[in-house]
């Protein structure tokens, strides 16, 4: 499990006071939503390319991101990043 915090200015603050009822509630459901996202995308390219190679397809959403990691089929944002730039 992992903790992201934010901090905002006063003004920031108040902001989000205006858009939202709960700014925090906001910023949760905002992060835990495209986790959601970035989860759906990761499992259907590890299902594409699991099925491709004949690789028996792990029965949690959760295996199947952690070996995709370690498959080597997804990569990090840095990663990619640092691979479009040549430093890897």
């Amino acid at each position: 499990m992992a903790t992201l915090s934010v901090e905002l200015t006063d003004t920031e603050m108040k902001a989000m006071e205006y858009v939202a009822l709960s700014p925090v509630a906001w910023a949760d459901n905002a992060v835990t939503n495209r986790a959601r996202i970035a989860i759906d995308e990761i499992v259907s390219i590890y299902t594409q390319k699991a099925l491709n190679e004949g690789v028996q397809i792990p029965t949690t959403r959760e295996a199947i991101v952690a070996d995709a990691f370690a498959k080597g089929w997804v990569k990090t944002a840095v990663d990619r990043e640092a691979e479009a730039n040549g430093s890897i």
